[in-house]
């Protein structure tokens, strides 16, 4: 399996926390719903996550949860989340937000050749955060 994610079974363990944990935090907003990443696999569907985001997340979590109520943190980490840099994909059959910090590239193929573009969409952003301080 793809490094850059792991396994919701893999998570528990890593972290010793229950399956009603995380869904209770997932319920809460601590966990965005768009964080899930369901994919098929040989023993049926299984429910992954971005590696870095959620590890970083359940740090934050377990970190916090002896000093302050899961609403406390929910606040603290439900600004956090909004202010990520995101991207939306829009087609004909919906759309699906993506963190930047997920994606690795975007390519576009045309006429037998490729460019990335991450490079633009970053310098973009850059500068949109530029204009705003």
């Amino acid at each position: 399996m793809n490094n850059a994610l792991i396994s919701k079974k893999e998570l528990l363990e890593m972290y010793g926390i229950s399956y009603g944990t995380l869904y209770r935090w997932k319920r809460m907003g601590l966990i965005p719903e768009e964080w899930l990443v369901k994919k098929s696999t040989f023993t049926g569907q299984e429910t992954f996550f971005n590696r870095e985001l959620i590890c970083r997340r359940v740090e934050e979590i377990l970190a916090k949860k002896d000093s302050f109520s899961l609403n406390e943190i929910q606040k603290e980490l439900g600004k956090k989340t909004e202010e990520m840099p995101k991207i939306r994909i829009v087609t004909n059959s919906g759309d699906k937000l993506f963190y930047l910090s997920e994606i690795s590239d975007v390519i576009i193929y045309s006429k037998g050749r490729e460019q990335s573009l991450i490079g633009e969409i970053r310098a973009d952003l850059e500068k949109l955060n530029s204009t705003e301080e």
